[in-house]
């Protein structure tokens, strides 16, 4: 019998990001809602740690009131973090382009579905467009993220330091 092969974040995320050369990363995530502002604290852990050929954004719950900002940076790839039901353990992660979100399950709290705003983004930048979504734990009312997401948010912003601090 053959085991599946484990999902390798970091694997993803370098061949995706092997040909950037501006990139912004977006937080995606509500403050007042637990493990759903995992895609902010990752953009908040990040801060003042990048060049100026990434740009962070931390969008809240409405990514698209960002999309001026992020058309005028003329990025090569957007990087959207945010949580959402997968259906895998609390705290795992996956790299998902905006055409597979029809096959994917994820569940999003967001206005505007984000299949939309990525497909829109894509169009005006031309840049690649990418989903890091996070199992959220808890996302009911509430502030802080459980330890669970706490820590894969630092996991998640360890890996991306490392891969964007490459990008020339």
């Amino acid at each position: 019998m053959r085991r599946k092969a484990q999902y390798n974040t970091e694997k993803e995320l370098k061949k995706w990001l092997s040909s950037a050369r501006k990139v912004v990363v977006a937080g995606i995530g509500n403050p007042l809602r637990m493990d759903d502002f995992v895609g902010m604290k990752v953009v908040q852990i990040l801060s003042g740690q990048t060049s100026d050929r990434i740009l962070l954004i931390e969008c809240e719950t409405v990514p698209e009131s960002s999309l001026q900002t992020i058309v005028a940076f003329d990025p090569t790839h957007v990087l959207l973090i945010d949580a959402a039901i997968l259906g895998v353990v609390p705290g795992e992660t996956r790299l998902v382009r905006p055409e597979e979100l029809i096959s994917t399950p994820a569940i999003s709290t967001h206005m505007l579905p984000l299949r939309v705003f990525c497909d829109y983004l894509a169009n005006t930048t031309r840049a690649k467009v990418a989903l890091l979504l996070i199992e959220p734990e808890k996302t009911e009312f509430g502030e802080g993220l459980t330890r669970t997401l706490q820590n894969s948010a630092e996991k998640i912003s360890t890996i991306l330091l490392q891969i964007l601090s490459n990008i020339e």
